[in-house]
């Protein structure tokens, strides 16, 4: 029997680099999410593949992909959420996201992404910032806006991982300034078949600060589900 295709989502101002490194074995498709909606998004990733896949988002990726499992979650052979919050959008939230969304319509897509950086690694000032940045300023400011205008359209998701029947392994940064442990520790408690690990160093951005510890932790749960 040929093994589910695993399809791979980005987060926000993201793209495949961010997987770079991490892949897993076996068939992968990355998926591109683009529309200005959470529900858009979730079409985008099902007409990725045909058939049952293997989902693997981080933040938003995660967050859309959240959105498959309400839509159909009899496509999901499995889901994989890294550095994310399923829970719906705070009020300093959607302030947030509007304010970078005013700032970057005015020109400033560099001093919006120079604002989120920060945020993307367990030390503000890592090295791996420049690779964010060039990732960034390969999604440019069209997307973001939209991926800004997507994550202003969130709703609480826990009751869908709830009603998945398929494997879930969680996987977090114990020093996330954006999706603490306590995000994953809901979604893992809600899920009905949940494997969550907490990676000591790790900030946002797992897979660019942690890429060995993640491969390992996507290939062995692959290895058991297929």
């Amino acid at each position: 029997m040929t093994a589910p295709p695993v399809v791979l989502v980005p987060g926000m101002l993201c793209d495949a680099g961010l997987w770079a490194g991490v892949e897993p074995p076996g068939p992968v498709v990355h998926a591109r999410i683009t529309a200005p909606t959470i529900g858009g998004m979730a079409e985008q990733i099902l007409s990725t593949v045909d058939g049952p896949f293997v989902l693997a988002g981080l933040s938003l990726g995660a967050i859309a992909g959240f959105e498959v499992a309400r839509q159909a979650p009899e496509r999901l052979a499995g889901f994989c959420a890294l550095s994310t919050n399923a829970g719906a959008p705070t009020a300093a939230q959607l302030a947030g996201w509007a304010e970078l969304d005013r700032l970057t319509a005015r020109g400033g897509f560099d001093s919006a992404v120079e604002r989120i950086l920060p945020t993307m690694f367990a030390e503000p000032d890592s090295p791996l910032g420049l690779r964010f940045l060039d990732m960034a300023h390969r999604v440019g400011p069209g997307t973001f806006r939209a991926q800004l205008a997507a994550q202003a359209t969130r709703r609480d998701a826990h009751a869908a991982i709830a009603g998945l029947s398929c494997p879930v392994l969680v996987v977090c940064g114990e020093r996330d300034a954006l999706c603490p442990p306590s995000f994953h520790h809901a979604i893992a408690a809600h899920a009905a078949e949940a494997t969550l690990r907490v990676l000591p160093e790790a900030g946002h951005l797992l897979t660019f600060e942690e890429p060995t510890a993640v491969a390992t932790l996507l290939r062995d749960w692959l290895r058991l589900i297929r």
